[in-house]
């Protein structure tokens, strides 16, 4: 399939993709999928993508992504996310991430994260974080944080 009839697929057509086929999608494929296709895609069909394939993902496809297929992400494959595609992770999308995957973040991810898809964090993912990655949450995003996670930063802060 050329990127444009890859682009020009019905949901349907790319919820009945399988495994296989998607994990044979190049790069320039996967970053012609929308949300709604992306949204379209089989928990197993997003665990099976790549790390170049999850890159490729536009910030505006990312979107689309389910809190069950963000679950089914290995904690490779969120690493694989750009800053950009950090950025783009609603509240839902973040709470569906492991505490592992938080970890996993670099700082610039952290500082990425907006102040709407903060809310998604648990006092066990701000818990996790390392002195960097504490030290990454900006002002706007620490204001933006609610009273139990507030105390999780300080508490987080102290212990590392």
């Amino acid at each position: 399939l050329t990127t444009g009839q890859v682009a020009a697929l019905k949901t349907t057509q790319v919820n009945a993709l399988t495994s296989t086929q998607v994990g044979a999608l190049s790069t320039a494929q996967v970053g012609t999928l929308n949300a709604t296709q992306v949204a379209a895609l089989t928990t197993d069909n997003v665990a099976g993508l790549t790390t170049t394939q999850i890159g490729a993902l536009t910030s505006k496809s990312i979107v689309g992504l389910s809190t069950a297929q963000v679950g089914a992400l290995s904690s490779t494959q969120v690493e694989a996310l750009t800053t950009a595609q950090t950025a783009a992770l609603t509240s839902s999308q973040i709470g569906a991430l492991s505490t592992a995957d938080i970890a996993a973040f670099s700082t610039a991810d952290i500082a990425a994260i907006s102040t709407t898809a903060l809310g998604g964090l648990s006092t066990a993912d701000i818990g996790s974080l390392s002195s960097s990655q504490l030290q990454a949450i900006t002002t706007t995003q620490l204001q933006a944080l609610n009273t139990d996670q507030v105390s999780a930063v300080i508490a987080a802060y102290h212990a590392s």
